[in-house]
């Protein structure tokens, strides 16, 4: 009897589109304003999987984070330049001009989107959970603290969340996030992969992203309380600056994103647990928000980018393969 080698695919929406990572590519499908779809698909092998101590439980989980940080960067970037080019179209169709803009200035506003980004997370998620939970004197009890602050933390990404998708374009890109997600469960529970059967499809997938912040939230306040406890024993002998525990805190992100990720690996792998079933309530909760009812459109962009992930025939689509 034949065994079905078992091969993982995942990825994430984009704008008007879906990347797709197979074993041994990325492909990201595009849905331009004509209808049709360009297609982008480029090699690609995880540094964890290249038999050296990349791969190894903890640190594969880092490694993996940071690669996923990055191609999803470059896609993002990639889908926001030819959704461009169809605003520029629609433009002067209709005898508008816009000036160029030069590289250096896009570069510039690149840069400062980038801090500002970054500015404000470090202020929702890592200063002002801390500098509330000191506020109301919880600084020396360790566990109390992180889970306080953890607690913020989480209420503010949920937060976040839910503002953003009210906004036109997060709910359209949400929309393809929900498309990604029927494509992967219908190809994973093999119930075709026509767009009626894949429709048929749940838009909640545990493996989601959404769940594996949601493990980085819960993992952190543990991990956090006992490096705490340990400082305020053996180093600091008494209570932990403000300024120190978030200095060793944020070092300690590679720690917590690697187990985070070997958790969410084997919840993956065994839902049926009822330990698993608990810890992906939340993140499963809150894919009702980030994932949202894809049309038949959308959903056929993600299958295009799930079968080029994985070399398999795209015949019967209208697909424009485009340079890598």
């Amino acid at each position: 009897m034949e065994v079905k080698k078992e091969i993982s695919v995942g990825g994430q929406a984009v704008m008007e589109g879906v990347m797709m990572r197979g074993p041994e590519s990325i492909a990201t499908a595009l849905r331009r304003k004509d209808g049709s779809i360009e297609l982008f698909k480029q090699p690609f092998t995880s540094k964890a999987k290249k038999g050296s101590f990349l791969g190894t439980p903890i640190i594969r989980g880092f490694v993996s984070l940071i690669e996923m940080l990055n191609i999803g960067m470059k896609t993002l970037t990639l889908s926001a330049n030819r959704a461009e080019l169809d605003i520029k179209a629609e433009e002067e169709a209709q005898g508008k001009t816009q000036k160029e803009k030069s590289k250096a200035a896009l570069q510039l506003e690149n840069v400062i989107s980038y801090i500002f980004a970054f500015g404000l997370a470090f202020v929702l998620f890592a200063w002002l959970p801390y500098k509330i939970s000191d506020w109301i004197g919880l600084s020396k009890q360790n566990f109390f603290f992180n889970l306080f602050a953890g607690s913020i933390r989480i209420v503010f990404f949920v937060l976040y969340i839910w503002l953003i998708s009210r906004l036109k374009d997060i709910h359209r890109l949400f929309q393809y996030h929900g498309a990604e997600h029927k494509n992967v469960n219908a190809y994973e529970k093999e119930t075709g992969l026509d767009i009626a059967s894949i429709q048929s499809n749940t838009t909640i997938h545990p493996r989601c992203g959404t769940s594996f912040m949601f493990f980085v939230l819960l993992v952190s306040i543990l991990i956090f309380s006992v490096t705490d406890t340990l400082v305020s024993i053996f180093i600091i002998k008494g209570k932990v600056p403000m300024g120190l525990r978030l200095g060793y805190h944020l070092l300690l992100i590679p720690l917590v994103s690697g187990v985070s990720y070997e958790i969410l690996r084997y919840s993956g792998k065994n839902l049926s647990h009822p330990i698993v079933k608990i810890l992906t309530v939340p993140g499963m909760a809150l894919q009702r928000i980030t994932t949202q009812q894809p049309d038949d459109q959308m959903v056929e962009t993600a299958l295009v980018a799930m079968k080029a992930a994985l070399d398999m025939d795209l015949d019967g689509h209208d697909v424009k393969v485009m340079p890598s």
